[in-house]
């Protein structure tokens, strides 16, 4: 697994909680980083937004069908938005859900948002998967 970084400083305090944000869908995940923001402001905390980049097999891992550089660009302008320090990091993977689980700290507290559906997500099966591992997850409800 590839991992690349990129990081967005807002302010200079130095903090103790950090709040996973991990990125799904645009929409979602600005619910999920402003709930994140709420917590970490009360918590004097920093955000990490962690997102799961998928390569397909028929590509090499370095070598994504959508470039990092872009990702990381458009993310970067998500982060900026918010008051909080924030942390944006790009992973390039196989598998979702493995790579969070290597990402995720043992005592991560993670925020994912989730639209509404009456269909299962595969975000809140993503969810069900990071607390049986043990994690503790809130899930942000977007109309």
């Amino acid at each position: 697994m590839i991992r690349q970084r990129e990081c967005v400083q807002l302010s200079e305090r130095r903090s103790t909680l950090e709040v996973t944000v991990v990125f799904t869908k645009v929409p979602a995940t600005l619910r999920a980083l402003k709930m994140a923001a709420e917590l970490a402001h009360n918590l004097n905390g920093r955000i990490r937004l962690l997102v799961p980049q998928v390569v397909p097999y028929p590509l090499p891992l370095e070598r994504p069908a959508v470039s990092a550089e872009f990702s990381r660009r458009r993310l970067q302008t998500l982060a900026s938005q918010g008051s909080i320090d924030t942390r944006v990091e790009v992973w390039l993977c196989r598998d979702r859900s493995d790579a969070l689980c290597q990402a995720l700290k043992p005592d991560a507290l993670v925020v994912i948002g989730v639209r509404r559906s009456w269909w299962p997500a595969t975000e809140k099966a993503l969810a069900r998967k990071l607390r049986r591992k043990g994690y503790e997850v809130i899930l942000v409800t977007v109309n």
